[in-house]
């Protein structure tokens, strides 16, 4: 039923946007829509994963700026698209990997860990490129984030197919499985003998990795790596995954919500811009609709309870 409301939700808030702004429902901001979402919607998959384990990765904006960063430097250095891209990916996935180490085997809350290396890792972006954003002009490395293939912008199609990865991993495999089970219960999935520290470990790493190639996504189009890029963009991302359904409380929560939350948000911000509404707003907006979201998931727990 929640996945019913959030699209009636989803088809309302069109409709609404429909009638406040001529320029919404037209080919070409639709397709800006979608590109603008794909940065957040790549990123929101890993971070389902980690929400439904029991955990939180604050850390993702940060990664986001680091792996941008590290593409165009990279790219700048060696000239190879592919080369950059591998170690944006492997940027990520190191510092997801950090997360899962220390949250696992450190018993450290995850909102803890991350909220730490959300600095350290922002800070390291700052240090390393002294502050001064790396430009990239060449057509190769800008192809990823702007580029079209088959008339598809290509961040759409890295999106689709990441999704479609994501949906598979949770509903056809036991690795899925086993997420949700660590989620639900943490304690009875150790005596069933499932190795949960290093399921947590792979899940906190494959969000760094997700998040790392959303980082050289914004990079391209961008033409640059930016370390004051993401800032705020953990908030989108939680927003997107809270809001399509995923518990806090761990153990609940599937890719297609996902989708739609980052589709509410995405289509909210843009029609808040189309019409005029300071950016403070829209974060206040953003907030609120979270607390919204974690209260209506609250209260259907107490229900079921």
């Amino acid at each position: 039923m929640r996945q019913y409301g959030l699209i009636l939700s989803l088809f309302l808030l069109c409709l609404v946007m429909t009638f406040l702004t001529d320029n919404f429902l037209t080919v070409s901001n639709l397709m800006n829509v979608a590109r603008q979402i794909s940065v957040t919607a790549i990123a929101a998959v890993g971070m389902t994963l980690v929400i439904i384990i029991g955990g939180i990765d604050l850390s993702v904006g940060s990664i986001l700026a680091l792996s941008g960063v590290m593409a165009a430097t990279m790219y700048t250095n060696v000239e190879s698209p592919v080369l950059a891209i591998i170690v944006a990916i492997a940027v990520g996935g190191a510092v997801g990997f950090f997360n899962g180490f220390v949250t696992a085997k450190g018993m450290i809350a995850g909102f803890i860990t991350t909220l730490a290396t959300m600095s350290a890792v922002r800070g390291f972006s700052f240090i390393y490129t002294e502050g001064v954003p790396v430009s990239v002009t060449s057509p190769n490395f800008t192809f990823i984030g702007t580029g079209y293939f088959l008339s598809i912008p290509v961040p759409i199609i890295i999106m689709i197919i990441v999704l479609a990865f994501g949906f598979y991993l949770m509903n056809r495999t036991r690795f899925g499985r086993y997420i949700y089970a660590i989620g639900g219960n943490e304690q009875t999935s150790k005596w069933s003998g499932l190795k949960v520290d290093r399921i947590k470990i792979y899940v906190y790493m494959l969000s760094g990795l997700l998040t790392g190639l959303a980082g050289v996504i914004l990079a391209s189009r961008l033409a640059s790596g930016q370390p004051f890029a993401g800032q705020g963009f953990e908030l989108d991302v939680i927003a997107a995954v809270i809001v399509g359904g995923t518990s806090l409380a761990g153990g609940k929560g599937n890719i297609s919500g996902t989708i739609i939350g980052v589709m509410l948000i995405g289509i909210l911000s843009n029609g808040l811009t189309l019409l005029n509404v300071d950016s403070y707003y829209q974060m206040v907006i953003k907030g609120g609709i979270i607390i919204l979201a974690v209260l209506i998931d609250s209260l259907g727990r107490r229900k079921k309870g």
